[in-house]
Formats: structure tokens, sequence, C-alpha cells
């Protein structure tokens, strides 16, 4: 699973554009993180062993869009927890959600299925895409995600997320509540 079961403080060198920038964009707000290499992990089941490593868990990050594929949605929330479409359309009041194409992950956060996260966000110039925060997350010290490519993952403060990382990327979150448990 890993190509080096090594925790780095901060970044790397000769990397993918994309996730350069991810490195640039945090050394530049002067945000502490740590990293992980490993081989694709492209599910939550896959990062079970980077999460040990880093000591955080790894969020689960859904690209969504509506039926018209108008309106599209980052929702970032615990990896464990299950995700049922209609009770999040009923809190942000959008109907008919389902996973936008990769074409559109691409086009809007310039990432490929599987590598989807919150700092794909910082290639949203034109604020097309809404961030959804489930309040859970609030509870955690530790944010951990992809660098927009999932054969790294990071350790971030979430406080530093919420405070610094979103508001230089230009967005707000809006926070959801979603359920531990679905009853069907």
């Amino acid at each position: 699973m890993f190509i080096d079961p090594k925790v780095y403080n901060g970044g790397a060198e000769g990397r993918l554009e994309k996730e350069m920038r991810c490195y640039a964009l945090l050394d530049g707000l002067g945000l502490e993180y740590r990293r992980v290499d490993h081989e694709h992990a492209d599910t939550i089941e896959a990062c079970e062993q980077v999460e040990g490593l880093l000591e955080c868990r790894i969020c689960k990050n859904l690209f969504l869009t509506n039926r018209q594929q108008t309106d599209f949605y980052l929702l970032v929330m615990p990896g464990e927890k299950p995700f049922k479409t209609k009770l999040l359309s009923k809190q942000i009041g959008s109907a008919r959600l389902s996973f936008a194409s990769p074409e559109h992950m691409e086009k809007y956060l310039d990432i490929t299925p599987g590598s989807v996260s919150i700092l794909g966000l910082m290639n949203d110039k034109g604020g097309a895409v809404r961030l959804l925060v489930d309040r859970d997350l609030l509870k955690e010290e530790y944010f951990g995600c992809h660098p927009c490519i999932n054969t790294s993952s990071l350790r971030l403060k979430t406080a530093d997320v919420l405070e610094k990382l979103l508001p230089a990327m230009g967005h707000e979150p809006s926070f959801v509540d979603l359920p531990w448990v679905i009853e069907e």
C-alpha cells in the first residue's frame, strides 16, 4: 500500500502540477501539514492505513450535482458515515442530487475521480461549486484529504482549513447535519 511508510512535514518536489499547486497554496498560507505517500487510495476503505499513519480520519469527499447539472456541490463528511442523497437534498433545497460527471469534476476542480478533495476548490475560480461540510467534522482536531491526487494524503488542522484555507480559496462552507444511522 505504501510507497514510503514515512510521514513527512510539508510537501514534495517533482509531482504533478495540480499537487504542487496544493503545496504552494498551503506553504504560502504558512499552514503546517503532514503528508504520506502511498499507492492509489480512491476509497475510504483504502485510506484506513493512511489514517493510522497520519493519526487522523480521511474525509469522504463527494462531488454532486442537481438533475439539470447547473448546480454543483462538494460534500465533505466523515468517511465512515453513510450517505443518502435525499437527506442532503432536503437540507440544501435541491431536488434530485446525483454524482457529478468526471468531466465536470475536471472542469471545476481539476480533479479526477478518486482524488476529490477540498483542495480542489482552489481551482474553482468562478465559484461554481458550493462547499457543504458535515458538522461532525468540526469535532475533529485534524482534517485528512488528498492534495488533488490520490497517491498522497495530508493532515491539516481543522481550524486552519476553516479559518485560513477556505477564505484564501474564496469558499465559505455551508454546514449540514447528516445522520449516522439511516432508517429505510
